[in-house]
């Protein structure tokens, strides 16, 4: 039976999946925005959110990579109709990287300190780091057991139930922001940055906890830990560890623009957390196509069905850019009026509308590239994916940043290194995707 690549069928994946995608940006936008508008050192602690924010997303990507894995993996075997085969995989998979979340916990907590200086982090600003990163680090096991639960249903198919919960987290953690950060009247005062921290826990604790009741009532896949290990755990490591590596890659390129822009003042670190916020937000609406293209090509592989991979691409291609295009002119039409929702200081603004144009023109490069990045995900081709983000961090994002930070263009050079960046990661993909399936096709 051949697999339906219909616009319907491909956007009843992806817009589930955008919604589902934008919870954890969504979580760290609403604590920039509640914390930017706070009436005691806003801008420090606005600072804060975003070094702590830029480490705790390091984690997720790096650890969250699981989803992906557990995605591909289940989504192959659906492919070539032997689920019943594969069932006792996403327990023993959610244990490992569970456990290993507490062990980063544990490792940490105690070096919240050195870690945010290391980050640049001085003064005020350091002191709002370990206080928000102390309580919101205990959100992070969470998180990962989240996203695991949402790589078992992506590789079933479906991305209606991440949705579900994903739109329930955001709406709890707007709720306990406001509550938590301003305070009610009466009842319970304002707790400032650690609120915005407990609400982000508290609306985590939530979403796992929502996620193992539709897991178990929604599919036929258990929670029950078994042993001896599934004869997949040892390919599931080789792509966590692929997936591990490039990670650290990634965020190795977070980290320098992170760190220059803390060095450059409290004001450019406050503008440069808006614009990374608002950069992953978009990055996030888009992977909708992505998560669609890394569901579909790994059933697709699985059925050996090259000829509707190549079509699923091209059709990828084509809504994932017009996507990063209607963005990109929704934040051109808003731009005077974005930055003010997370800030009355004119200082911090001024630094934000210099640069917002690169994060909005960035969003077309941006689709493309999540797109096939999604498709090799759901391939399997965590090898690849690896080298090459080591290849295009080492040698086009850092170079740049160093060139056009000598030239002293601050906020501007870090966004042309994302820029060069997001370019190599996707040109590449398109190359090697079309070179190893066209010829299977004509074969």
């Amino acid at each position: 039976m051949s697999t339906d690549i219909s616009f319907k069928k491909i956007n009843n994946l992806a817009i589930p999946a955008l919604i589902a995608g934008i919870a954890e940006p969504l979580l760290s936008i609403t604590d920039t925005a509640i914390i930017g508008n706070i009436d005691k050192n806003a801008t420090e602690s606005l600072a804060a959110v975003g070094i702590v924010g830029a480490f705790i997303s390091m984690l997720i990507w790096v650890f969250g990579q699981i989803r992906s894995a557990i995605s591909s993996i289940v989504s192959q075997y659906v492919g070539a109709n032997k689920l019943d085969q594969v069932k006792s995989l996403p327990a023993q998979a959610i244990a490992i990287v569970v456990l290993g979340s507490l062990v980063v916990l544990a490792i940490s907590y105690p070096f919240a300190k050195q870690i945010f200086q290391f980050y640049n982090a001085s003064g005020t600003v350091l002191e709002y780091c370990i206080t928000y990163f102390k309580i919101r680090i205990f959100g992070f096991p969470f998180s990962l057991f989240v996203f695991a639960v949402f790589g078992v249903f992506r590789g079933l198919q479906n991305t209606f139930y991440p949705m579900i919960i994903a739109i329930i987290g955001a709406l709890l953690n707007i709720v306990l922001d406001l509550a938590f950060v301003y305070g009610i009247e009466g009842f319970l005062p304002a707790m400032n940055i650690e609120g915005a921290a407990y609400a982000s826990v508290i609306a985590q604790i939530i979403m796992a906890i929502i996620s193992v009741v539709l897991l178990m009532k929604k599919t036929s896949i258990t929670l029950q830990l078994n042993l001896p290990f599934h004869k997949e755990i040892p390919r599931l490591l080789g792509m966590i560890g692929n997936l591990f590596i490039r990670t650290i890659a990634l965020n190795t390129a977070l980290y320098f623009a992170t760190s220059y822009a803390t060095g450059y003042g409290k004001e450019y670190i406050a503008a440069y957390t808006i614009g990374i916020n608002l950069w992953l937000l978009g990055a996030f609406m888009i992977d909708g196509y992505s998560s669609a293209g890394n569901i579909l090509s790994g059933k697709l592989l699985g059925a050996k069905d090259y000829k509707t991979l190549i079509t699923l691409s091209n059709k990828l291609f084509k809504y994932g850019f017009s996507t990063g295009v209607l963005v990109a002119i929704i934040g051109f039409i808003f731009y005077n009026f974005v930055g003010l929702i997370f800030t009355k200081d004119d200082l911090v603004l001024e630094k934000f509308n210099d640069v917002f144009w690169i994060v909005l023109i960035i969003q077309p490069i941006n689709a493309i590239t999540f797109i096939f990045d999604g498709m090799f995900k759901g391939m399997g081709e965590m090898k690849y994916l690896r080298n090459l983000l080591i290849l295009s961090t080492a040698l086009v994002f850092i170079p740049t940043l160093l060139i056009f930070d000598y030239y002293n263009l601050k906020l501007t050079a870090i966004w042309i290194a994302f820029i060069f960046w997001m370019v190599a990661r996707g040109l590449p993909l398109i190359i090697k995707f079309r070179n190893k399936f066209l010829p299977l096709i004509n074969n």
